[in-house]
């Protein structure tokens, strides 16, 4: 049986970041993916500056990005009509999936950790500190990071289900070559695409990702959605091949682990319940479980580590619960106009939803525009949060 110090459970930008952070700092770690890198992923694959500070923050250099790939365009719709047009946003960064994961696992290897990716978990004991593969090799651990994924295996041996299916939400995409797309068009986010969601175009070099996504539970009819969407944009749909994956949309872990076994990531639930932003949640959380099982190990005990990573997480956990609190104002079927009207009124309030989506503002400060433009109305949404469920 192997020995390690860390054990990371999924390779993506979560898990990757954890990986690096904990081989960085003298660790024996495992890196463990079922997928070998690189590999395809649904996710608009928008940066925002917020993530791109994280990933300085963790492998001490800036992500790479080509200018083309800055977007500081972005154009703001509700039910296909403008709500307003932003020229000089904070800069959004897009990429695939496919190269940024691929990147960020070769930085984690590189660190040193050993390559386990293209192996399957198939079973866990956390009694034992142990897991087996599904080649038969058996491996023990001082702490586990669980950050693979909302499907997470590690969240269905410790809690019996991966997430909640009343409160997770579900996204379709596709990657449209049409010739009328121009990878210098602006970033276009489509308000009411989805119920309790929104659409979504991000022009990049080779492709542009187009999707939607919102609460599951509201959207019986999500193919129907997207076909919409397709049909409102001028793409076929049918030429190109959709992917659908469930989101943790606001589907936030209050406790993100048990004794030596955290989760990270969409594995915690940590994706912006309005935004859908996921990736720089999924570096920041990476990089503090990584942190938590340092801590824990040099203490010789690995069984706090879930006590070093819930208070590392506490303002994050705190963002999230401010935005759950918000996101009836903008997404309910009966304040979603009057959001919209208030929405293209206000340049401050359009900027302030760029600003948080680069990292600049937190949802303390949004939430009080969005109560003084609608009083009455987003009263009654904060004081009845039972609306969006």
């Amino acid at each position: 049986m192997e020995q390690f110090d860390v054990i990371v459970i999924g390779a993506g930008p979560a898990g990757g970041a954890a990986a690096f952070w904990a081989a960085r700092a003298g660790l024996t770690v495992a890196l463990i993916d079922r997928k070998s890198f690189p590999r395809d992923k649904l996710c608009g694959g928008l940066v925002t500056g917020r993530a791109r500070r994280h990933y300085a923050e963790i492998f001490g250099h800036e992500m790479p990005f080509e200018p083309e790939d800055c977007k500081t365009t972005v154009d703001f719709r509700y039910r296909g009509q403008s709500v307003g047009l932003i020229e000089d946003a904070p800069p959004l960064c897009a990429t695939m999936r496919w190269d940024m994961d691929a990147m960020i696992c070769g930085h984690a290897l590189g660190a040193g950790a050993q390559d386990f990716t293209g192996q399957d978990m198939a079973a866990l004991d956390p009694d034992t500190a142990t897991l087996m593969l599904k080649d038969g090799r058996s491996l023990r651990y001082g702490v586990l990071i669980g950050a693979d994924g909302v499907n997470s295996q590690v969240a269905r041996h410790l809690f019996g289900q991966s997430f909640e299916r009343a409160r997770i939400g579900f996204g379709l995409e596709i990657e449209a070559t049409d010739p009328h797309l121009h990878p210098d068009a602006p970033i276009r986010i489509d308000l009411a695409a989805a119920h309790w969601g929104y659409g979504w175009t991000f022009p990049k070099r080779r492709s542009t990702t187009i999707g939607v996504g919102g609460l599951l539970s509201k959207n019986p009819g999500m193919k129907r959605a997207m076909a919409d969407y397709c049909d409102l944009l001028g793409i076929n749909a049918p030429e190109a091949r959709i992917k659908g994956q469930f989101l943790p949309f606001g589907d936030v872990r209050k406790v993100p682990g048990r004794g030596a076994v955290l989760l990270a990531g969409d594995a915690a639930g940590l994706v912006d319940p309005i935004t859908g932003e996921g990736i720089g949640h999924a570096l920041h959380s990476g990089h503090l479980a990584a942190q938590a099982a340092i801590d824990a190990l040099a203490a010789h005990r690995p069984d706090t580590a879930l006590h070093h990573y819930r208070r590392a997480l506490r303002p994050l956990h705190r963002s999230l619960r401010m935005a759950r609190l918000i996101r009836p104002v903008i997404f309910a079927p009966a304040l979603e106009p009057s959001f919209a009207r208030a929405f293209a009124r206000s340049t401050t309030l359009r900027r302030q939803f760029l600003d948080l989506m680069a990292g600049d503002t937190d949802y303390h400060d949004i939430l009080w525009q969005v109560v003084q433009r609608l009083p009455r109305l987003g009263l009654m949404a904060l004081q009845r949060r039972r609306i969006e469920e």
